[in-house]
């Protein structure tokens, strides 16, 4: 297959699963709303096609990918409230709280996290000998994502942030890494877990996914301040010149479309690199192509 047919392939699986989780009324169809709203599924993906890289098979990985992807989508619930960043629209569509009201979506987030954690630690797999901790090592790289050194500390230093004026790249950074970094690192990291959990994966492997993580965050990052100003808001789903509208600090009004244009193919460049540093039993040449592909999305 080729790139598009696989991404294809295992993003089919990703939602055929989410289809299954929360069938309910209630909270659970605003938890379902949210989390079947589409989107390119990358975290999940990264995870299953991680421990294919290290060996095994994209279903061994699914259930963790869908826990990344549960909690992915409890922050952008959040992150969309008033509250927080006050947006209405979502993936082309009204955003949770427009549909179900504000405490219906703030209780959606926090059930879709909970249940992040449930199905990552009761997932089956083929887990045995020492590998039968990988459902709980996965777990802790998930709880590292979302807590106060992830996801949650990074949304505090962008929207609250002890009243201080972003004026740096350096400082967006600091932020992104812990905003956009933290969840994929965790994703491509439990990746190699559900792998780990029933072969021997070289140690270089931990550090080369890490590693790629990290610089694809960042190149995914400043795309994505980039189509805030020159993305096609039909693509993009959400208003473009959202960012500016708000007075908020972004790579572009820092430092310019054209370096911003530089930076996205010198992280993705280093991404790429990262890979060539693991020893995998299986091929990175997907994950290679992800990441160029991602520094070209229009959307």
């Amino acid at each position: 297959m080729d790139f598009k047919q696989e991404m294809e392939t295992a993003r089919q699986m990703v939602e055929a699963r989410l289809a299954e989780f929360f069938p309910g009324d209630g909270l659970q169809e605003a938890m379902r709303y949210s989390l079947l709203a589409g989107g390119k599924r990358i975290r999940p993906i990264l995870t299953m096609k991680f421990c294919e890289a290290a060996g095994g098979k994209l279903g061994e990985a699914l259930d963790f990918g869908c826990g990344v992807e549960m909690l992915h989508t409890y922050s952008l619930i959040h992150d969309d409230l008033p509250c927080m960043d006050n947006d209405d629209l979502r993936r082309g569509r009204p955003t949770c709280h427009k549909v179900y009201g504000e405490c219906v979506a703030t209780l959606a987030g926090d059930a879709l996290q909970a249940a992040a954690f449930q199905t990552v630690l009761s997932a089956k797999g083929p887990w045995r000998g020492e590998g039968k901790v990988a459902p709980a090592l996965a777990a802790n790289f998930l709880a590292v994502a979302a807590g106060e050194r992830g996801m949650c500390g990074g949304q505090y230093l962008d929207t609250i942030g002890d009243g201080k004026v972003i004026h740096t790249a350096e400082e967006l950074t600091a932020i992104n890494d812990k905003k956009t970094g933290a969840l994929l690192r965790a994703a491509c990291l439990m990746g190699v877990a559900a792998s780990a959990g029933h072969r021997k994966v070289e140690e270089n492997c931990w550090d080369s996914a890490k590693d790629y993580a990290t610089n694809l965050g960042l190149a995914f990052q400043i795309r994505d301040d980039m189509l805030d100003v020159i993305g096609n808001a039909a693509e993009f789903g959400k208003p473009i010149g959202s960012d500016a509208s708000n007075e908020k600090s972004t790579y572009v009004s820092l430092l310019g479309i054209e370096e911003c244009e530089r930076r996205v193919l010198d992280y993705t460049e280093r991404a790429k690199a990262a890979l060539r540093a693991g020893t995998w039993r299986g091929g990175t040449e997907f994950l290679a192509a992800l990441a160029d592909s991602l520094a070209e999305r229009t959307k």
